[in-house]
């Protein structure tokens, strides 16, 4: 169990590549927690719908080992066909969408993990009220996948950490550790160390604990400063998004003479 699983590259924020490696027993870790809460038995299938070099494809194969249930793997077909006899998937809200839209839905899904863009609450009621519990949380590479996962419920927070797992806040930037941890970053036939003294690793995304649950803000790499205030991005795009008209929104900051930097949305509307 400790020994090393398959590498897994990310970038992250930097651009720059690295590969996380993780021992077998930190993506068995990482499979427990959401098979906890998921409540995903042995009786259960789950679609293999990402990437098997993505973390989040490495992800459903876990599982699916862990749980001792069925894996399935499809060629490319119509999404609709190829979630037949499957009573799990990850999806993207906009495939959830388009199923719901051609109304459609396979018989044997019950649960979806969204993940990938905003979650609208429109969106799950509609999902739940045909009977496929909605899932959605917050993960990581270094982390083999899902740190905290809730039903969703339309509210901003990501929930509590699952099985196994920590998360604190120091200066704004949100620290996680647990058994689901990378063994390190491989480069040039060696492991270098991804943690501080305490086993915490530096995420770079910015938190809060409010309601009783955690809220992921953004990245501290994409604040910027307007007026003297520090600004989120991600804070403003979510406010955009909560418009029933407003598809997609990114916001940057833009030089300005008496503010510094301001912020300019770039929107897409549905018609």
């Amino acid at each position: 169990a400790s020994r090393l699983a398959p590498l897994t590259l990310t970038s992250g924020s930097s651009g720059l590549p690295k590969a996380v490696a993780h021992a077998f027993s930190a993506h068995i870790a990482s499979a427990q927690g959401i098979i906890e809460v998921m409540a995903f038995t042995a009786q259960d299938s789950w679609l293999l719908s990402l990437p098997l070099f993505h973390v989040s494809g490495q992800g459903i194969a876990w599982r699916w080992l862990t749980a001792g249930a069925r894996l399935v793997l499809r060629s490319a077909q119509p999404l609709e066909h190829t979630l037949q006899d499957c009573s799990y998937a990850s999806l993207v809200p906009t495939q959830l969408w388009r199923l719901l839209a051609q109304g459609n839905l396979p018989d044997a899904l019950s649960a979806v993990l969204l993940g990938g863009a905003a979650i609208p609450l429109e969106l799950t009621q509609q999902a739940e009220a045909r009977g496929i519990r909605c899932w959605c949380g917050y993960g990581m590479t270094e982390m083999a996948s899902t740190v905290c996962a809730k039903r969703a419920d339309g509210q901003a927070g990501v929930a509590l950490p699952l099985l196994a797992r920590e998360i604190a806040v120091q200066d704004g930037e949100i620290l996680l550790r647990g058994d689901s941890m990378a063994a390190g970053y491989w480069r040039e036939g060696a492991l270098l160390p991804l943690t501080d003294r305490d086993s915490w690793f530096h995420t770079r995304d910015s938190g809060v604990f409010q309601h009783n649950e955690w809220h992921v803000l953004g990245r501290l790499d994409n604040q910027f400063f307007s007026g003297g205030e520090g600004t989120q991005p991600e804070n403003i795009e979510a406010l955009l998004l909560a418009h029933p008209k407003v598809q997609q929104a990114c916001v940057v900051p833009v030089a300005d003479a008496e503010f510094g930097q301001r912020p300019v949305a770039a929107i897409e509307v549905s018609p």
